[in-house]
C-alpha cells in the first residue's frame, strides 16, 4: 500500500493526463472508498461532473484502475462553479435554475429538447411554471431567472412560450357567467334579508384526469440554453421507472437531491390554489425530494444519465412526478 509521499508524487506526474479527460474537472490525493464506505489506502482522486458507467465511456476515457502501481478512485462533484445561485440569471442556462412565465413567482428549467418534427431546441418545463396553470398565451415571455427571483422582461426575457398541454381541472372557480350571476343574486338576497350566510359558484368535473403538467418555450436564442443538468450532466435517452429505483434531480431551491421510488401507477389529486384542484393518473412517486420552486426538475436514474419524469407536485413526505414518457410524447419532443 502506497504511503503519502509516493501518492503525491503520482498525482504530481498524471494529474495533467487526467484532467485532459472530457468528463475530469480536478485531480488530488484522498482516500479510496469501497461499497460507500471509506478505506485506509491512500489513492489518487479524479473528480468528475458525473459518474459515468465503465460501458458508457470511451476507453481512453476511462480513468484507470491504477496509476505507477498506486491506487486510483472517481469521485463525482457535479458542475463546478464561483458560487452562482440557482436563482441568479445564467447564459447559457441549464437544468435545474430558476425560470417562469412573466405572470408567475419562479419554477425550475427542467432540461433542453428537441422538437420531434422541427428539430429546434425548446426549454421544457411545467404547465404552471411556463403556461400560468393554462393562463398564458403562445408566445408570452419567459424569464431565466423568474419574476420572484428578479427577472425582468426587458432583460432576462431567454424564451417565447411554446405550446403546454392543458391542465384539466376537477373543481375550479366558474367559467359560466350565469352560474357566477346566479350566485351574486342570491348573495345580494342573503344580504337584504340578514342571511350570515353565502352562495360560491364552482365549476365541478368528477371524470377529468390528467396524465402531465408539462409546457415547452422556444429560446430567443438556442445559444442561451445549455444541455446539460446542473450537478447531473447531459441526458440521454429515458428509462421506465421501477420500484425501488434510485433516483436524482437538480431543481432551483433544493438543488442536487436523491431519493428513491416507492409507488407506481398512482392517482393524485392536486391543489393549484384559488380553489383549483386536478386528478392526475398513472404518477411516480418518491420520498421527500423537493420543495417550492422545484418544480419542472426532470428526474433521473441514479446510475445513468436516462431521465425518467417530470417533477411538478409534491408535500414534506413526498414528491410527484408525471413519466417522461407521457410528457414526450404528448409535447411532441425527444431528449
Amino acid at each position: 500500500m502506497a504511503d503519502i509521499q509516493e501518492v503525491r508524487r503520482t498525482n504530481a506526474q498524471f494529474k495533467r493526463e487526467l484532467m485532459r479527460k472530457p468528463n475530469v474537472v480536478g485531480v488530488g490525493v484522498g482516500y479510496k472508498e469501497k461499497n460507500g464506505h471509506r478505506t485506509s489506502e491512500l489513492c489518487v482522486v479524479a473528480l468528475v461532473r458525473v459518474k459515468i458507467p465503465r460501458a458508457g465511456l470511451l476507453p481512453e476515457d476511462l480513468v484507470p484502475e491504477r496509476l505507477a502501481g498506486v491506487a486510483t478512485d472517481v469521485v463525482q462533484v457535479g458542475h463546478l462553479t464561483a458560487l452562482q445561485a440557482r436563482t441568479e440569471r445564467w447564459r447559457p442556462a441549464p437544468g435545474g435554475v430558476s425560470i417562469g412565465h412573466f405572470q408567475v413567482t419562479a419554477g425550475t428549467l427542467g432540461t433542453a429538447v428537441r422538437d420531434v418534427n422541427s428539430g429546434e431546441r425548446l426549454i421544457l418545463s411545467n404547465n404552471h411554471v411556463l403556461a400560468n396553470s393554462n393562463g398564458a398565451e403562445v408566445g408570452d415571455p419567459i424569464l431565466q431567472p423568474g419574476a420572484i427571483d428578479g427577472g425582468n422582461v426587458n432583460s432576462d426575457a431567454i424564451a417565447d412560450l411554446a405550446r403546454f398541454v392543458p391542465i384539466q381541472f376537477n373543481m375550479a372557480p366558474p367559467s359560466c357567467g350565469i352560474a357566477s350571476g346566479v350566485a351574486g343574486l342570491a348573495n345580494l338576497l342573503a344580504g337584504l334579508v340578514g342571511s350570515k350566510h353565502r352562495l360560491r359558484a364552482i365549476m365541478e368535473d368528477p371524470q377529468a384526469v390528467n396524465q402531465v403538467d408539462a409546457a415547452v418555450a422556444r429560446p430567443r436564442d438556442p445559444n442561451d440554453v445549455s444541455l446539460e443538468i446542473l450537478d447531473i450532466g447531459e441526458i440521454s435517452g429515458t428509462l421506465e421507472a421501477q420500484l425501488g429505483m434510485a433516483v436524482r434531480k437538480s431543481g432551483r431551491t433544493t438543488a442536487f437531491t436523491t431519493g428513491q421510488i416507492t409507488v407506481l401507477d398512482s392517482s393524485v389529486s392536486v391543489s393549484y390554489g384559488d380553489n383549483r384542484t386536478a386528478q392526475f393518473e398513472g404518477q411516480i412517486v418518491t420520498g421527500p425530494m423537493s420543495q417550492g420552486g422545484d418544480s419542472g426538475s426532470l428526474l433521473v436514474a441514479g446510475d445513468s444519465l436516462k431521465a425518467v419524469g417530470l417533477l411538478f407536485a409534491g408535500s414534506s413526505q413526498a414528491t410527484i412526478f408525471n413519466p417522461i414518457g407521457a410528457v414526450l410524447e404528448q409535447l411532441q419532443i425527444e431528449l
